[in-house]
Protein backbone atom coordinates (compact mmCIF):
# COMPACT_ATOMS: atom_id res chain seq x y z
CA UNK A 1 0.00 0.00 0.00
CA UNK A 2 1.44 3.01 -0.92
CA UNK A 3 1.26 6.07 1.74
CA UNK A 4 -0.42 9.42 0.96
CA UNK A 5 0.29 12.32 3.81
CA UNK A 6 -1.77 15.74 3.42
CA UNK A 7 -0.08 18.32 5.08
CA UNK A 8 -2.39 21.25 6.06
CA UNK A 9 -2.91 24.43 8.60
CA UNK A 10 -6.62 24.37 9.39
CA UNK A 11 -7.20 27.30 7.43
CA UNK A 12 -10.09 27.14 4.45
CA UNK A 13 -8.46 26.58 1.38
CA UNK A 14 -6.62 23.92 3.04
CA UNK A 15 -10.16 22.43 4.64
CA UNK A 16 -12.01 22.72 1.79
CA UNK A 17 -8.56 20.85 -0.63
CA UNK A 18 -8.92 18.11 2.48
CA UNK A 19 -12.11 17.67 1.59
CA UNK A 20 -12.33 17.76 -1.98
CA UNK A 21 -8.68 15.88 -3.03
CA UNK A 22 -8.66 13.01 -0.01
CA UNK A 23 -12.03 12.06 -1.69
CA UNK A 24 -10.30 11.05 -4.63
CA UNK A 25 -7.95 9.12 -3.42
CA UNK A 26 -8.43 5.54 -3.71
CA UNK A 27 -8.55 4.45 0.25
CA UNK A 28 -7.70 0.27 -0.52
CA UNK A 29 -4.47 1.78 -2.62
CA UNK A 30 -3.03 4.62 -0.24
CA UNK A 31 -2.95 4.57 3.41
CA UNK A 32 -3.71 8.33 4.44
CA UNK A 33 -2.52 10.39 7.13
CA UNK A 34 -3.58 13.63 7.66
CA UNK A 35 -1.42 16.16 9.35
CA UNK A 36 -2.19 19.42 10.93
CA UNK A 37 1.26 21.64 11.02
CA UNK A 38 -0.74 24.54 13.31
CA UNK A 39 -1.31 21.73 15.74
CA UNK A 40 1.90 19.08 15.35
CA UNK A 41 4.28 21.88 15.03
CA UNK A 42 6.86 19.10 15.20
CA UNK A 43 6.37 17.80 12.07
CA UNK A 44 7.04 20.64 9.91
CA UNK A 45 10.58 20.01 9.79
CA UNK A 46 9.60 16.76 8.24
CA UNK A 47 7.26 18.47 5.88
CA UNK A 48 10.69 20.84 4.54
CA UNK A 49 12.54 17.54 4.37
CA UNK A 50 9.87 15.94 2.14
CA UNK A 51 9.49 19.05 -0.37
CA UNK A 52 6.97 21.34 1.07
CA UNK A 53 6.62 24.79 0.55
CA UNK A 54 3.44 25.53 1.34
CA UNK A 55 0.45 23.78 2.66
CA UNK A 56 -2.19 22.29 1.74
CA UNK A 57 -0.28 19.59 0.32
CA UNK A 58 -0.16 16.03 -0.52
CA UNK A 59 2.42 13.70 -0.79
CA UNK A 60 2.32 10.85 -2.35
CA UNK A 61 5.22 8.25 -2.73
CA UNK A 62 7.92 11.08 -2.25
CA UNK A 63 6.01 12.84 -4.40
CA UNK A 64 5.00 16.58 -3.47
CA UNK A 65 1.93 18.15 -5.02
CA UNK A 66 0.71 21.84 -4.06
CA UNK A 67 -2.67 22.29 -3.56
CA UNK A 68 -3.94 25.78 -4.20
CA UNK A 69 -2.01 28.01 -1.81
CA UNK A 70 -2.75 28.79 2.11
CA UNK A 71 -0.08 29.46 3.63
CA UNK A 72 4.07 29.08 3.01
CA UNK A 73 5.33 26.53 5.49
CA UNK A 74 7.42 29.32 6.79
CA UNK A 75 4.65 30.89 8.41
CA UNK A 76 4.25 28.21 10.05
CA UNK A 77 7.27 28.23 12.42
Amino acid sequence: MSKAIFYHAGCPVCISAEQSELEALDQKRFDIEIVHLGEDIFRIDEAEQAGVKSVPALLLDDAVFHINFGAEISELK
